[in-house]
Formats: C-alpha cells, structure tokens, sequence
C-alpha cells in the first residue's frame, strides 16, 4: 500500500552496482531506509541529488511493518533547499546537524512535533540571509527538548549548569560535568531565545566552542552511545 509523507535524509549508502539505501526520518513513519533502485544512473527517477544530507523530501513510499527496508515509489525536494547546498558556512553546519542527528535519532516511530521542529529549523536556516553563528548551538539545544532530556528554564543568580541532572544551580555540582559563567549566561539565553532573535545574539567564537563541547557533552550524557562527532572539529575551523 502506497503512503503520502514528508520526509528528512539522514544517510544515503551505495547498494550494489547503481543503487543506494537511504535513511530517512519520516513524517508518518519516524526513522525508515528505503532502497532506491538504479538511483545513481544518470537518468534515475529518483537521483542521489535529491537524495542529499537534509534534503526535505515529498514522497509517495511503500510501507511494511516491521520490514527492514522499504521503498520509495516518488519522490522530490519540497521546499528544495536554495542555500545550504551552495554557502560553505551553511553546508558545513548543515553536515554537522546531520551527523549529530544521524546518531541521535533512533525511532522507527512517528514523532510529529520532532519532525515539525527538524522541518521548520531547517527551511528557516536555508531561507535567512542574515549571518547566524550561533544557529547550531540554538538547533541542538531546542532539539535535546524533543529527544527528551530539555534543561530546565534558568532561574536569576544561578551561575552553574548542571550536564548531567539538566539543570541550572547556585553551587558548584560535585562532579566535572558542569557549564559556568560566561558560557552558562550564552546557554541561557540560547535556551530562551527565538529564531527571530538569534540573528541579534552576540557569543565570542572562543564561548562558542566551548559552548559545543559541553553540549556535545550534554548529548552524550543523555543519548546512549552517541559517540564521537567528527564534523564539529570542521565547524570550529569555519568558524574561527
């Protein structure tokens, strides 16, 4: 039976001589791969441009329960991606959010709000104009909400964010994994700011990275065997 979804591209793999299998975080069907025959021929149906890291995908899919692989009968980009795929400074960030999703998303349910906030992040990222350097520390810390482990709302004077209980404190936590000022000030007000005002947030480039380590950290506290986050080293760099 044929099913209308929106969809996310995860990871696109080479099957055998022209095929690939690709994984995607669907709307109604939550993570799925789906191999696409004959994709990397030149006049594929389906071709692996569309099948690129976060494309937003409109897509007609066979669907089986518990089946390990689908199939797509249709598919195409809706709303293309007009940006990312051509600004460095987008598609670096772009393939770290896809890696750190890649390893963070591990249903094969439907989760609607996660994929309306992924949907939403997304096109709004590759349709601003304005510079956003903090954009992926804003994505990562409103996306650990949707993955369950959200920090709690900062209260006034506490200095000290918590990694592992998620919470903003007064005292020093008893162990190493810990956010303090300045960085724990920038985290606050990414946790509570909104997309229209993330264009006016001002962080240092040397608060920003350690910004991502310790919400790398925070990923890892909290998302069993994330791993390592390769790609973030290449954002430093962009963003120095």
């Amino acid at each position: 039976m044929q099913h209308k979804t929106r969809g996310i591209v995860l990871k696109t793999t080479k099957y055998a001589e022209s095929s690939v299998v690709v994984q995607v975080f669907t709307e109604k069907f939550g993570l799925q791969s789906y191999i696409v025959n004959g994709a990397r021929k030149p006049k594929a149906k389906i071709g692996t441009n569309v099948l690129q890291p976060l494309h937003l995908l409109d897509m007609v899919v066979y669907h089986r329960e518990n089946a390990s692989l689908q199939r797509i009968s249709d598919a195409r980009q809706l709303p293309p991606l007009l940006s990312i795929p051509h600004d460095i400074i987008k598609r670096t960030v772009a393939l770290f959010l896809n890696e750190v999703l890649y390893k963070s998303l591990r249903q094969q349910s439907a989760d609607e709000p996660l994929f309306d906030y992924l949907f939403y992040a997304i096109s709004w990222w590759d349709a601003t104009d304005k510079p956003v350097p903090n954009f992926h520390l804003f994505f990562l810390i409103k996306l650990s909400r949707y993955l369950g482990f959200s920090p709690t709302l900062p209260k006034s004077g506490e200095s000290f964010f918590d990694l592992k209980d998620g919470i903003f404190c007064h005292a020093l936590p008893a162990h190493t994994w810990v956010l303090q000022n300045p960085q724990t000030a920038s985290f606050a007000r990414l946790l509570t700011c909104s997309f229209e005002e993330l264009a006016s947030l001002q962080i240092p480039s040397s608060d920003r990275r350690i910004l991502l380590g310790k919400i790398l950290d925070f990923y890892r506290l909290h998302i069993d065997h994330l791993g390592e986050i390769h790609s973030h080293n290449i954002l430093e760099e962009v963003f120095r």
